[in-house]
């Protein structure tokens, strides 16, 4: 694990386990090692006989309390980490830094608060100063922004200066200081942005392109069973998908998962087999069933207790819709497309993985993927036969009973009005709309781009009033 090998960890503790089946610490080791590797549903099974073999112990429980966060238990990850945070123990800082992170993520202001006042061992831990400055910007927002920007600027850690960086951008935005957000987020893009090879994405996108065209309905025939109770949104990052999944996460049948990897473990399997996507039937049947069950098993995990549907916010499946047609046929897609110029603002001032998505550094960037996007996904979507719901972020904002009802007809489900009132939805939405998903739905987002006016030049005019051209509502 120190040495970054994941999948040795994990060949490691299943030789331990291979001797010694009830050995803790080949228990959490081997779930340390599933999560690195994104396997979740296993790692949720070894932390739990884990923790039955030696309950008290604080890595496990740290470990167990990062879990829920991931599963959306707030209450009880919040109970595990707090009293490992106030103790002494060698897992107390770690315990005190994911603690103060939860908090905010989750909106509790008072209880960050309280808990920064109170300092403690996990002071000197050079992410305090993050979490301090997050602290001070709900009663001086100016010196809190100051304080961000000297993080970024400092030789920390990559991370911290980036999320430390973007959130000073997101405070200058919404005080109007628009230029100087504009500037600021040049900045931490230039500072901790890896190199973007546009080809990695574009290459991948015409190659889909390619095949949709050449080979049309018969490039991918099914050669599994169709998933039920499987709903995806198919979109871009920053079109309105956690708005999306907060809605339909209020209905009493609808499961909303987050940003599941379900869909990336998928395309790992299926990439990492010579000849795919341009032959599919190289890979076994055998294979697209295992890996449909892993899906269906972590997705159950973590959908709420009495939903019937599961509701996937992943980013990857817009990219990612041959593999989704051959191992999840049944899907129910939604498709939901923001007018470009607020998405790509958006997508600019915020701090994504700076490896997977590198070409949110460069407007220019985005303009390019988006214009592929939105050629190849919806010919993909009708030629891979998946079942779908698209309509425009625009459309949905003025009349949301409509579209989210039209949402509901596709999975087969009853309207239900708790969906228009997402802002009370207790889930957490731990993604980088999770503030603005705890109000009531508005118009505020619409327009943002018209801030930043002079980052978007005459390239941008055919995707926006094709765009445009798609909306039903005016």
């Amino acid at each position: 694990m120190a040495a970054g090998d994941s999948a040795g960890a994990l060949q490691a503790a299943n030789e331990f386990l291979a001797m010694s089946p009830g050995s803790f610490l080949a228990r959490l080791g081997r779930c340390r090692a599933n999560i690195r590797l994104r396997n979740y549903v296993e790692a949720e099974s070894d932390i739990e006989l884990a923790l039955q073999i030696s309950p008290k112990d604080d890595h496990a429980n740290v470990v167990r309390a990062n879990m829920d966060h991931r599963l959306g238990k707030i209450d009880a990850a919040i109970a595990r980490l707090y009293p490992i945070a106030k103790g002494h123990g060698p897992y107390a800082i770690e315990a005190a830094m994911n603690l103060a992170e939860l908090y905010h993520l989750a909106g509790r202001r008072k209880e960050l608060t309280t808990f920064i006042g109170e300092g403690g061992s996990w002071s000197s831990d050079p992410r305090a100063l993050l979490a301090r400055a997050r602290a001070r910007a709900l009663i001086e927002l100016d010196p809190a922004i100051e304080d961000m920007i000297k993080i970024l600027r400092a030789p920390h850690p990559s991370l911290l200066r980036r999320v430390a960086g973007f959130e000073a951008v997101g405070h200058l935005d919404k005080q109007g200081r628009y230029r100087e957000a504009y500037d600021l987020a040049r900045e931490v893009h230039k500072a901790t942005d890896g190199p973007c090879e546009p080809e990695e994405w574009l290459g991948h996108l015409r190659l889909q392109l390619s095949l949709l065209q050449n080979k049309g309905r018969a490039w991918i025939t099914p050669r599994v069973e169709p998933v039920k109770g499987v709903a995806m949104v198919v979109s871009m990052p920053r079109s309105g998908t956690t708005l999306l999944e907060q809605m339909l996460d209020r209905h009493p049948q609808i499961g909303g998962i987050g940003e599941f990897d379900g869909l990336d473990t998928i395309c790992r399997t299926m990439h990492s087999v010579q000849g795919w996507p341009r032959l599919p039937a190289v890979i076994a049947p055998t294979v697209l069933a295992e890996a449909q069950r892993r899906y269906l098993d972590g997705a159950k995990q973590i959908r709420k207790a009495g939903a019937s549907w599961t509701f996937d916010k992943t980013l990857l499946s817009w990219r990612a819709l041959p593999e989704l047609a051959a191992v999840l046929p049944g899907t129910v897609c939604i498709n939901i497309d923001r007018d470009p110029r607020d998405m790509a603002t958006s997508q600019f001032l915020s701090s994504f993985n700076p490896l997977s998505y590198s070409w949110t550094q460069s407007f220019d960037l985005i303009r390019q993927i988006v214009e592929m996007e939105r050629i190849v996904v919806p010919l993909a979507l009708d030629t891979l036969g998946l079942s779908y719901e698209s309509f425009i972020y625009e459309d949905l904002i003025e009349d949301p009973g409509l579209f989210a009802g039209r949402c509901l007809t596709r999975m087969g489900l009853e309207m239900d009005d708790r969906v228009l009132t997402p802002e009370q939805n207790t889930r957490g939405a731990f993604t980088l709309s999770h503030a603005q998903v705890r109000k009531p739905i508005n118009r505020g987002s619409i327009g943002r781009w018209k801030n930043y006016e002079w980052a978007f030049d005459s390239k941008w005019e055919m995707v926006v009033e094709a765009h445009h051209a798609r909306r039903t509502i005016s």
